[in-house]
């Protein structure tokens, strides 16, 4: 294998290590003001929304794929699911629909 791909690989890995590294370490031990807890809670609702809204616009197929993925997602995950439940409830809902429409 080249050197410069090592050498790159392993530079990747420090730079996506060291962000989650450094917080854990400044913080281990303290306590986080309830203001801050709240906003670090909804961040993986964040992500997940900012991930799944352009997917349902730019949908080529069916629209319906988009609203209805939409809709199950938000659903479940305002019924207070864990991420990866909205994300595997949304996947489930549009395989039904995929298999009812064909």
């Amino acid at each position: 294998m080249n050197s410069m791909i090592i050498i790159m690989i392993v530079g990747m890995a420090v730079v996506t290590y060291l962000p989650r590294l450094i917080p854990f370490v400044m913080f281990q031990g303290k306590e986080l003001p309830p203001f801050v807890q709240a906003v670090l809670k909804n961040v993986p609702y964040a992500t997940l929304g900012a991930l799944i809204v352009p997917g349902i616009f730019l949908i080529n197929e069916d629209i319906m794929y988009g609203i209805i993925g939409a809709a199950v997602a938000l659903l479940v995950a305002y019924l207070g699911a864990n991420v990866i439940l909205v994300v595997i409830s949304a996947i489930a809902a549009l395989s039904v629909y995929s298999w009812l429409v064909s």
